[in-house]
């Protein structure tokens, strides 16, 4: 039985306070109505969108070069967006997500796994499976014969510790499917893991 993950450390940095994201509403507002206004979402942006499209890579040029894509494409889309409950980063996050899946389509070979020791120790945990060192080669190649969308989630939630909330924004799906697909790989990594060890 797979424990509940409510409460997994999440990284601080994707949360907002009410008031965070009632001022940051007043940029985009601002930023929608002027392109001028939009630099201060850049300067606060920019790093985490780069760490998550530079994670899933090993070109940092290539990195790079997507990151400019994304924030050209969601200044010029930005009177689309819509305000849900999350940080204006989630969008972000959605733009560079299907920017690094086209990128992928068309380049497989730039496709990587970044992830470090803790990262597999918190997978191991979840499954409820004691974490040994001599595992970890094994349990690095589980994680990357992952399906593509699998993978996305793992990383999301293990890798970059975001809640259900954001992931499902991201990855344009509901809360409550990001939840019950996290539950299916989580059920298949531990048959794995399992099988592994025998």
């Amino acid at each position: 039985m797979l424990t509940n993950a409510a409460d997994m450390s999440f990284n601080p940095r994707y949360h907002h306070t009410t008031t965070q994201l009632q001022e940051e509403q007043m940029i985009i507002e601002a930023a929608k109505l002027n392109p001028e206004y939009f630099g201060p979402l850049y300067d606060k942006y920019y790093k985490q969108i780069f760490g998550y499209v530079y994670q899933r890579m090993d070109c940092k040029d290539t990195a790079f070069d997507l990151t400019s894509q994304v924030f050209l494409k969601a200044l010029t889309n930005i009177h689309r967006y819509e305000y849900k409950g999350v940080p204006f980063a989630s969008w972000l996050f959605r733009i560079a997500h299907s920017e690094v899946m086209q990128l992928f389509r068309d380049q497989k070979n730039k496709r990587a796994v970044n992830a470090d020791v803790g990262d597999m120790r918190n997978i191991c945990e979840e499954v409820q499976e004691p974490f040994f060192e001599e595992y970890l080669p094994a349990i690095q190649q589980l994680i990357k014969q992952l399906p593509e969308d699998d993978l996305q989630l793992v990383e999301l939630r293990f890798f970059e510790k975001r809640p259900f909330k954001e992931i499902a924004e991201i990855l344009d799906i509901t809360e409550n499917n990001a939840k019950v697909k996290m539950y299916r790989i989580l059920e298949k990594l531990k048959k794995s893991i399992t099988n592994y060890k025998l």
